[in-house]
């Protein structure tokens, strides 16, 4: 039996611990906040009160899972470090996940259609997408992830007409990515991230390393040398 701490700050900050049991993963802890922007204030104190809450410590965990993105540069970097640091501090494996897988097995567990879209805000009035098939239940990337505006995801093309789009980036642009029922405000989330970790490690398969997936460049930019004032 596994237990494992599961991180995601993709978008919202989000943390869980849970434990595979007879036939679907027990949630001991869970935390979620809606802020988009205080990742890195409230995630290691989140994980702190989570293990106090399940009476699980460093050397109770099996692994720890992290969604690596795509998603902004502060917030990702936020969830990522907490995750390298306390398993290298507890000697645990680190595994990765892309971010919106959990949507994707948030849509397959609620009957999606054999292909479907999951997408979340960017920012800068663009999303991250992803295309994925529902596999018996089970989440399979078909392409992606990418970075565009709305309008520009090949959504006819892709599912043709009458499709629609999982994840809280469906429900900003409705217009573009019409959101399935129940979907438009769907986040990454620790919880469907660590419960897919599960299934993935009890099947054997490798899961990813924690480098970040940023598509893009950082808002911040290095100053370049000033210009003569003559």
């Amino acid at each position: 039996m596994s237990t494992i701490l599961a991180i995601d700050t993709s978008a919202i900050a989000s943390a869980a611990i849970l434990r595979d049991g007879e036939g679907a993963a027990e949630v001991l802890a869970r935390f979620a906040t809606e802020d988009t922007r205080s990742h890195a204030e409230v995630t290691a104190p989140a994980v702190a009160r989570l293990l106090r809450e399940s009476g699980v410590n460093g050397s109770g965990l099996d692994a720890i899972v992290v969604g690596v993105g795509p998603g902004p540069f502060t917030g990702l970097r936020a969830g990522l470090a907490v995750a390298r640091t306390l398993g290298f501090a507890w000697g645990l494996p680190v595994h990765g996940i892309m971010s919106l897988d959990s949507i994707a097995a948030e849509a397959v567990a609620h009957d999606a259609p054999g292909r479907f879209v999951a997408a979340t805000d960017a920012r800068r009035k663009e999303v991250y997408w992803a295309l994925y098939a529902n596999d018996a239940g089970t989440p399979r990337l078909l392409d992606g992830p990418h970075v565009q505006r709305p309008a520009e995801v090949p959504l006819s093309d892709l599912l043709g007409t009458g499709a629609v789009v999982y994840g809280a980036g469906a429900g900003l642009y409705p217009e573009e990515l019409p959101p399935a029922e129940g979907f438009a405000r769907t986040q990454p989330d620790a919880v469907a991230l660590g419960t897919l970790a599960l299934a993935r490690l009890a099947r054997g398969e490798e899961l990813l390393d924690t480098e970040p997936l940023y598509l893009r460049e950082s808002d911040a930019q290095v100053p370049g040398p000033r210009k003569k004032a003559l």
